[in-house]
């Protein structure tokens, strides 16, 4: 069956043209319109006429939820989703949870009374029976984070336990083998993936999981610093330290300044993110780089696709991430 993205290909626009021509062609240029209908009649495409009936009181708007406004891995997501959304001519409003649920909820009667066209989700930690009935009435995408049900929603991701597993077996290839974990929230998907991975490395290298070495952050500076003090309190403290975010290994690095402890001479510390200030931190964050940007190009994308009534997959697409090594592990640029 030929989909409106065949259409929009061929013609070199977007799907969110093509829409435009089949239902305002008036707000459509003449020769870009006539290109547009000439695929249509080369393709045979037959728009879903109920979807474009139920569309037509569009907004042009789309809500985008976030748990935290103040965490900078969302802000360079929103940067690529609002990048990809002014292109087709859609607002983009953001809608910020503080991490309550029932905040979330009442965010989402914006899609619900049709004051948004679509929704991307930056957070999975909503009602799991909320979540399935919503997207089977609306646009909505999640970026990042993941469902248990992961055949819920389309999802944009990184594969966070494989990423994890490289960060630790750095540490390991480096000589460490008291390495000790940071995590985020362990009711988040995320962040047992990258608890997975950092466990999968030490038990691929024959190395013990020391459960005192395992330390449960949220994400923020301040609980990255305070499980450091935790860790170095131990009779036998780590000589390195994986942290599930970059915002955790800042806090860790200064609570082992606070002790007097040097990174990276007396002990390692690596991040989870590459944030913008994670290169420019003392010492340099070695991290795992998210593709941010084109993490919110690809949910901004994704959505439009739904809106224009096509049928969209909910699988999960895995972007490409990198390791950027610093100097916080030890490593000698130099």
């Amino acid at each position: 069956m030929t989909k409106m993205s065949d259409v929009a290909k061929l013609a070199q626009v977007s799907t969110a043209t093509v829409s435009r021509v089949l239902q305002k062609p008036e707000t459509v240029k003449e020769e870009t319109k006539q290109k547009v209908l000439e695929v249509i009649k080369k393709l045979d495409y037959q728009p879903n006429i109920l979807a474009r009936n139920f569309r037509r009181l569009e907004t042009k708007t789309i809500l985008v939820v976030m748990p935290s406004i103040l965490n900078n891995v969302f802000s360079q997501i929103i940067v690529g989703i609002d990048y990809e959304a002014t292109k087709s001519g859609y607002q983009v409003i953001l809608g910020n949870t503080m991490q309550d649920e029932q905040r979330a909820l009442g965010l989402i009667n914006h899609l619900k009374q049709k004051q948004v066209d679509g929704m991307i989700l930056l957070t999975a930690r909503l009602d799991m029976n909320e979540l399935v009935k919503i997207s089977k009435e609306y646009s909505v995408v999640l970026v990042s984070d993941f469902l248990e049900n992961k055949n819920v929603l389309p999802t944009i991701a990184i594969d966070n336990m494989k990423e994890s597993y490289r960060i630790t077996e750095h540490l390991i290839k480096l000589g460490h083998t008291k390495i000790a974990h940071i995590s985020g929230p362990l009711d988040m998907s995320m962040s047992r993936d990258r608890l997975s991975g950092y466990q999968k490395a030490l038990m691929d290298h024959n190395l013990p999981i020391e459960y005192g070495y395992l330390e449960k952050g949220d994400y923020s500076f301040q609980s990255g610093y305070d499980s450091m003090l935790s860790l170095m309190d131990l009779k036998c403290p780590p000589t390195a330290v994986v942290a599930a975010s970059d915002r955790m290994a800042m806090g860790a690095v200064k609570a082992a300044k606070k002790k007097g402890v040097q990174v990276p001479n007396h002990i390692a510390i690596v991040g989870f993110d590459d944030i913008e200030f994670s290169k420019l931190f003392e010492p340099a964050l070695t991290t795992v780089a998210q593709p941010f940007f084109e993490m919110g190009k690809k949910a901004m994308s994704i959505l439009q696709q739904q809106i224009a009534g096509e049928q969209i997959n909910n699988d999960i697409i895995l972007l490409k991430s990198e390791l950027k090594i610093r100097e916080s592990c030890g490593f000698n640029l130099k």
